[in-house]
């Protein structure tokens, strides 16, 4: 008889942002497959999701990867719901409108790896700071890159796992890196997403790093961090006409507050207008536009404006299904005039 560790990974209650919580069940002679993995509860009064007396929640699989560095081990990512299996307050994921996928999204996702003894990103001093930005983004040599170890293990456990990882790079503060995920259907993008920083962070207890979400850490003349998002769907992906690109870029003006609402803590610090944000007061798109709310990659504009739009504000700190069900929505109330 075989014992399978299956990890079961989900988010917390806590308000604007939530955190990952896990714990392994130990399941005799496991399939390897989602259908097989058994609804499993947890004490909600200890994550801010229930009251004392009455505590119990689930946790509802709805994603699994084998998981690279424990013996027959899987990475188990669920829902939480409430005792009666409908979708608790705190999840995100159950409101997302994109059944049939779809909703394509790649999501850019930046961070800082912070030394935990001096709790300072790392090339950071105690006492002062490194050289000016300019040579950290993608650099190369120990004078400007710092971490590349942890970086590579990650990406490598993140391929085994069969997570859909497609980069990483340095960017452009000392010990702030990047990495990308591409998934088809929104839901599907989310919980690779959390996955993938699940590994990060788990990861760093060999380290003796933390991983720094705030959008924006170190204040000053240093860039924030977010996670742009990219994403189509049929019409973008077929659209041929740049009316229909602006078309969907205007739905999203008149709701930029409830994409602001949504896109992660403290992103008023980072959306300043400057280091490649726009103003978190203003909503801007543009091609090629780093400094706008939304670029228009022109390599949608070069296929004959068929392909994808960037959202350029969402936070480091942003869950991805609260990012991906906005976006969604907004798409979908976009209003595009047929030709006859």
């Amino acid at each position: 008889m075989s014992k399978a560790k299956l990890e079961y990974i989900w988010l917390d209650g806590y308000h604007p942002t939530q955190n990952m919580r896990s714990k392994t069940k130990i399941e005799d002679d496991f399939s390897g497959k989602l259908e097989d993995c058994p609804v499993w509860s947890f004490d909600g009064s200890s994550t801010q999701q229930a009251e004392g007396g009455s505590s119990d929640c689930l946790l509802k699989p709805v994603a699994i990867f084998p998981d690279p560095t424990r013996i027959n081990g899987y990475l188990v990512m669920t829902e939480v719901m409430n005792a009666d299996g409908t979708p608790h307050v705190s999840n995100h994921r159950a409101k997302i409108d994109d059944d049939d996928n779809d909703f394509w999204f790649g999501f850019e996702q930046e961070y800082f790896i912070m030394d935990r003894k001096t709790q300072l990103p790392l090339g950071f001093p105690l006492g002062g700071y490194p050289g000016p930005q300019g040579m950290y983004y993608c650099s190369v040599g120990g004078l400007n890159t710092h971490g590349r170890d942890f970086v590579e293990e990650h990406a490598d456990i993140c391929l085994e796992a069969g997570i859909n990882f497609e980069g990483i790079n340095q960017e452009v503060a000392s010990g702030q890196w990047e990495f990308q995920i591409f998934a088809k259907g929104a839901k599907n993008a989310g919980d690779q997403v959390w996955v993938a920083r699940y590994i990060l962070d788990r990861l760093t207890e060999s380290y003796g790093y933390y991983i720094e979400y705030h959008p924006k850490p170190v204040k000053g003349d240093w860039n924030g961090s977010g996670m742009h998002a990219n994403f189509s769907n049929s019409l973008l992906r077929n659209a041929g006409s740049k009316d229909v690109y602006e078309a969907v870029c205007e739905a999203f003006r008149p709701v930029a507050k409830e994409h602001i609402a949504v896109y992660g803590e403290f992103n008023d610090q980072r959306l300043t207008g400057l280091h490649e944000t726009a103003s978190i007061n203003d909503f801007s798109y543009g091609v090629s536009d780093r400094g706008a709310s939304i670029r228009i990659p022109i390599a949608t504009v070069e296929r004959g404006w068929k392909g994808w739009l960037e959202d350029r504000r969402p936070a480091s700190n942003g869950d991805p299904y609260k990012i991906a069900g906005r976006i969604v929505q907004t798409v979908k109330s976009a209003k595009i005039e047929v030709s006859a």
